[in-house]
Parts: structure tokens; C-alpha cells; sequence
């Protein structure tokens, strides 16, 4: 029997990479599409040397687009972190790195027309029902790759798509504040559980013995730490309403620190079972968020700039990730209004991806079995 060939793009996203594709090329049941995604990254294996996956969390990931039915709305975007060590693949968060592909392959697939100067593409995340604008720049009518916008994590530079997140708050719980409290005592560790973009549970690098400013290698390196981080994860996303969090990858965990080089706040940030090589969007957003947020964790810890608009630098271990966000209401109970960051993208290449045809045949097979 053939393999069988499935259209894709692949892509890198600002920090991460992964293969882009169009839904209906995947099988609409949720189980085989996860079996073919599995296939296709070649999980689980340490070294996924038999499928496209980077052996890294960064490079586990895939996009799947489609055409959006909804009225605001260009495009409905689906995530899929792809584990690499176990049969699995987790839809439940969002990824904003591999979301800065969605415009430029969204608008090359023709699914939004391109127009002069920069497109704006409304995209849909399925995962957490969130909206956000993507802005591409499209000179001539064409997606623009190359531009002077560098991104730490990312060598060289490129052209900025900017990513404006219109409905982040409460992505996962419905609230910013999930359980109800700006700053709770899980474990004995003081932590701040805020969910805009992404739910996230925000400690001191300090309560778990650590500066938060080592490498991320060192980090990784310490199982007694992980292990506490995770104690406190799962307990903290039973308080979110989370329920047992056990091997998923929702909430995220953080521990933040002061900044040492101009930043706003240091941030190790883990996803969740290893520390990130650098950030995640939706990480940095919801961090953002809780540096505005009176009595959260990071009071103390980072230094804001008067005013509704508020741009926070974050530092990671592979230097610093910026975003701005945009409070209204009462100083003791701050509304969230805009939350936003700039990454940039680049297609690497274009083609079909094989995977043994006994996972899934294809379309045609299928089809023709069922004709029969």
C-alpha cells in the first residue's frame, strides 16, 4: 500500500516551527486526525527521527487553518502541541508563535485577499475561543517575509506581523482572575492565577529556592524543583476549575524575578514540564497582564509606567520578549482592554508530508471505501 501524502506548509511562527495545514486535508474525526499528526511529527520518539518534529516542544508543534463561518472572523485556527515522548497530542491551549504564520499562510492559501500595503487577518483561535488581528505587511499585494524586526530566540530579522489578542481574558476559565483572588497560598507558595490568553500560575523564582536567573538547562537539570512546580501546578489548576491537570499542558507555571537589564520583569516560563528556551506569546501576555494587576505576585518585582497603556519588557533565558496591554476601570479593579505583541514569520517550505498509508489511507481510499 502507497503512502499517503498530505498537503502542508512548513512554517516558523516567531520562536517556534511546525507544519501548517488546511483542515480539510485531515481527517474530521478528532482521533484519527491526532494519529496522523502523531505520524506525521514521527511521536512518540525522543528524536522523532521518522516524522518532521525538531525533538524540541518548540518544534512539536502543527497549525491547522480553515475557513471561518463565523461573521468576525477570516479564518479559524486550530493548535496541536505534539508531544514527543508519548502518543499524544494536546489541543487545549493556544500557541501565539505558531499563530504569527496563520496571516502570511492564510492570505498565500487565498483564503483572505491581500491588500496593498498590510492585511489585516481575523483568525479565530478554536482552542480557547479568543479573536485576534493579525497584521501583515503585504506590500504590492504580496506577504512580505523579510523586514529589520528581530526577535530574541529567532536569528536574523524580519517583517513584523503584529498580533492584537481582542478577547484574551479568561481563554480557558471565562475570568482573569480564575479563582477570584489576585494572589493565593497554594502549597504554602504564594502564587498569582491569571488567565488572558493563556491560564497561567505566576510564583517568585525565590519561593522555590531559586534567583530566576539561571539557564534554562539548569532549570531543567533540577528534578527536585520540577517536581515542586508541578505539585503546585496541579493544585492550583484544581483551584482554577481546571480540574486535574495531571499531563496536560494547562496552566503554564512561571517564576518571575527583577529584571537585569533594562526589562521590566525576569520570567522563567515553563510549558510546563521543562523551562522555555525563550517565551510564549500567550505566556507573555498573561504575564503582562498580571504586572498591571494591583497585588499580584510580580508588585514589587516590576515597575510600570504611569498611564492606560502600558508596554512591558520581559526577560528570558534568550533575552527579552515585549507587549503591550491597555487598563481601564478603577485602579483596584482594572479592566483589560487590548493586549498585543509583534513577532515575525517565514515560510521554509512547501510541499506534501508522507506517512504510512496504514495510519490513514486519505481521502481518496476512503472515499472509494465508502462509495463502496
Amino acid at each position: 500500500m502507497p503512502q499517503t501524502a498530505i498537503p502542508c506548509v512548513l512554517m516558523r511562527g516567531g520562536t517556534s516551527k511546525g507544519p501548517y495545514f488546511f483542515a480539510d486535508d485531515l481527517p474530521q474525526d478528532a482521533h484519527l486526525r491526532d494519529e496522523v499528526l502523531l505520524a506525521v511529527m514521527g511521536s512518540p520518539d525522543a528524536r522523532q527521527i521518522n516524522g518532521l518534529g525538531g525533538a524540541d516542544s518548540l518544534t512539536s508543534k502543527v497549525a491547522v487553518v480553515s475557513p471561518s463561518t463565523r461573521p468576525d472572523a477570516d479564518v479559524d485556527y486550530l493548535f496541536a502541541q505534539v508531544k514527543i515522548d508519548r502518543a499524544f497530542v494536546d489541543t487545549g491551549p493556544n500557541c501565539g508563535n505558531m499563530l504569527a504564520g496563520v496571516g502570511p499562510f492564510a492570505i498565500e492559501a487565498g483564503l483572505v485577499p491581500a491588500h496593498e500595503g498590510e492585511t489585516v487577518v481575523r483568525v479565530y483561535n478554536v482552542n480557547t475561543r479568543a479573536l485576534i488581528h493579525a497584521t501583515v505587511p503585504t506590500p504590492g499585494g504580496q506577504v512580505e517575509y523579510e523586514g529589520d524586526v528581530a526577535i530574541d530566540g529567532v536569528p536574523g530579522t524580519g517583517a513584523p506581523i503584529s498580533l492584537n489578542f481582542v478577547d484574551a481574558v479568561g481563554s480557558k476559565t471565562g475570568k482573569l482572575l480564575p479563582t477570584g483572588e489576585v494572589l493565593d497560598k497554594v502549597e504554602g507558595i504564594e502564587v498569582s492565577c491569571v488567565d488572558l490568553a493563556m491560564p497561567m500560575v505566576i510564583a517568585r523564582a525565590t519561593d522555590f529556592g531559586k534567583t530566576g536567573h539561571e539557564t534554562r538547562s539548569e532549570l531543567n537539570a533540577d528534578a527536585e524543583l520540577l517536581e515542586n512546580i508541578e505539585r503546585v501546578r496541579r493544585a492550583a489548576g484544581r483551584l482554577m476549575g481546571l480540574g486535574d491537570v495531571t499531563g496536560k499542558v494547562i496552566p503554564k507555571f512561571c517564576l518571575v524575578s527583577p529584571p537585569r537589564h533594562g526589562g521590566t520583569i525576569t520570567s522563567r516560563y515553563f510549558v510546563p514540564d521543562s523551562c522555555h528556551s525563550a517565551h510564549a506569546v500567550t505566556g507573555t501576555l498573561c504575564l503582562a497582564a498580571a504586572c498591571g494587576l494591583p497585588g499580584s505576585i510580580t508588585q514589587g518585582i516590576a515597575e510600570l509606567s504611569p498611564g492606560p497603556r502600558r508596554m512591558i519588557v520581559i526577560e528570558h533565558p534568550s533575552g527579552t520578549i515585549a507587549a503591550e496591554f491597555e487598563l481601564t476601570g478603577p485602579h483596584d479593579s482594572p479592566v483589560i482592554r487590548r493586549a498585543a505583541l509583534v513577532r515575525t514569520a517565514r515560510k521554509l517550505m512547501a510541499g506534501s508530508v508522507f506517512i504510512p498509508a496504514s495510519v490513514w489511507a486519505g481521502h481518496q481510499m476512503l472515499e472509494t471505501a465508502e462509495a463502496a
